[in-house]
């Protein structure tokens, strides 16, 4: 690895700390020291085991021997036990604390100002990689603490015993973690391969499920499961790739802590048998300081089996911090207002444009100058790609201004006029999209109760409804499953006539419909006019143009 790659890659650990780790650093670092405390009881109650063999050995009174031990080990067991309680309590607590922080922040940015990252990535984030920062927070950094101290507390009472025990495990004891350091460059790599497959995978799910039915008209079933079926072996060798890795690491860790131990029982059976004479302080060692050396001798590894096991899930950790500063630093579209429920803008309705300009993904669209009153209707024309419907999204407030000025009302739209400009819109985008819930809740979101008998009339879409299984109580897939392009476009007309809005803004309401369908659109849309509406499409339909009081070209 370079020098400038291994910086970056520090850089990236550190802020990795600095956004997970920091907040909650005081109830991680309680919960470490908990965690240490209960581990220096053990040194406790392996000395109280040794002992106790030791006196019976020498003819002490059995009950006597045994009452006293179980007392002290008991006690340290039960203080043990509340302790490693009370760790994993703040541990969890911590853990929980920052998923539902950072979901809660990704939620709230990505509704407020959009990226290129596709819904399906986003839900992988949220909802399967978030989670796997659980075990990094809670175990890492308590085995790190862990490690930073109960070896050296082992060592020392080793060496106090005998200094060849200590040796050994001197030697023995930092092998592991130089391994493990070499073994945990590969996992951090490994995980990032395999995270970036998750985020794939869903994306190429959403997007050929919201294209299936066009996948059925073509034909290419076949050609989309084999797709799919080539991307979940692809996770399936990544996913590998990482289990090999922790298999790796762990039989390094098992090897050298296997050897260890069993190195410490042969030096310790051999001096009690007599047949070894040196690596004690005094004559030898008594059977009491044997039994307690081979009691502390597994536990001085566990930290480092403990801090192996985190290892991997700081690596996977690490993985999804990376994931979110992508995000964070990925170039996105800001909606102007805090999108929070207002009452609409007052004074007559009037929309006025003068030089606006929208830079959207290093492109400018100028959005042409216009005056738009109540109760009229204007077309903005161009061909497919020039911009129109990043124009109506800068006019509903949805993406920022580079230049220029948009008047509403008689006021210039800003953050502080957007949510009341919005209160008095509705919206009819190209690609439908359902809330999880009743027809008839959605049609009336603010639940009112009005009857929406006359507005499902108005926008021709009476019909639709009917034929629905369960008509007002039907749910809709988020797509609109169940109704076709140009039925869904129609309840949507149907939601705008029903909200009362002054304003309506539909962004190729006509596109790819049939001609009678696309007349049935055209009449709704006018009959809503009629109403006292005030309408604003985007288009390049002839028949819809015409049937606009005016219209102004979007150039590129």
């Amino acid at each position: 690895m370079s020098h400038d790659t291994e910086g970056a890659a520090r850089n990236d650990r550190q802020r990795a700390k600095d956004r997970i780790i920091t907040p909650v650093k005081r109830p991680l670092t309680v919960a470490g020291w908990l965690s240490v405390l209960a581990g220096a009881l053990w040194p406790i109650q392996a000395a109280a085991i040794a002992w106790a063999v030791s006196e019976w050995v020498d003819g002490a009174s059995a009950v006597q021997v045994a009452l006293t031990v179980a007392s002290v080990f008991l006690a340290c067991a039960l203080l043990r036990a509340f302790l490693e309680h009370r760790s994993g309590a703040l541990l969890f607590a911590a853990a929980n604390a920052t998923i539902r922080r950072e979901r809660a922040h990704l939620i709230d940015r990505e509704a407020r100002a959009r990226t290129s990252a596709g819904s399906a990535q986003i839900a992988a984030l949220l909802v399967q990689k978030l989670p796997l920062m659980q075990p990094w927070i809670t175990r890492y950094h308590v085995a790190m603490m862990r490690v930073s101290t109960l070896p050296f507390l082992y060592l020392l009472l080793a060496f106090s015993q005998s200094w060849a025990v200590g040796v050994t495990l001197l030697i023995a004891g930092p092998l592991i973690p130089v391994f493990m350091a070499l073994v945990g460059m590969a996992a951090e790599e490994a995980s990032k391969k395999q995270m970036q497959d998750i985020a794939s995978m869903n994306d190429m799910v959403m997007d050929r499920l919201s294209a299936m039915l066009d996948i059925r008209l073509l034909g290419a079933t076949d050609r989309a499961a084999q797709d799919f079926a080539t991307r979940a072996d692809s996770l399936r060798v990544r996913t590998m790739e990482v289990l090999k890795v922790a298999f790796l690491s762990s039989t390094v860790l098992e090897l050298f802590a296997a050897l260890g131990v069993a190195m410490v029982a042969v030096f310790v059976g051999f001096t009690l048998l007599g047949e070894i004479g040196f690596g004690a302080w005094s004559d030898g060692l008594t059977l009491g300081e044997g039994l307690f050396l081979l009691l502390i001798a597994p536990e001085f590894f566990q930290p480092l089996r403990d801090l192996a096991a985190a290892w991997h899930d700081r690596a996977a950790g690490y993985a999804v911090v990376a994931d979110l500063d992508a995000l964070d630093a990925a170039e996105r579209v800001a909606m102007l207002g805090q999108a929070a429920p207002s009452e609409p803008l007052s004074g007559p309705l009037a929309l006025c444009t003068e030089g606006a300009v929208v830079a959207l993904s290093g492109k400018d669209v100028r959005i042409p100058d216009f005056t738009l009153s109540e109760g009229q209707s204007l077309a903005l024309v161009g061909p497919s790609g020039v911009g129109k419907s990043t124009a109506l999204a800068a006019i509903a407030g949805l993406a920022p201004l580079r230049a220029g000025t948009i008047l509403v009302n008689g006021q210039l739209l800003t953050e502080d006029t957007a949510d009341a400009w919005r209160a008095g819109l509705a919206v009819v985008p190209q690609k439908p999209h359902f809330a999880d819930e009743t027809l008839a809740e959605w049609l009336d979101p603010k639940a009112i109760g009005t009857d929406p008998s006359a507005a499902l009339t108005m926008a021709g879409a009476s019909e639709i409804v009917r034929r629905l299984p369960e008509g007002l109580h039907s749910r809709l897939g988020e797509t609109g499953g169940g109704v076709s392009g140009g039925e869904a476009r129609r309840l949507l007309l149907a939601r705008a006539l029903l909200s009362g809005a002054s304003l309506l803004l539909a962004d190729e309401p006509t596109a790819d419909l049939d001609e009678a369908t696309a007349d049935t659109i055209i009449a709704a849309l006018l009959a809503f006019r009629t109403a006292g509406g005030t309408l604003l499409i985007a288009t390049h339909d002839p028949r819809l143009i015409a049937a606009m009081d005016t219209h102004v070209e979007v150039m590129a």
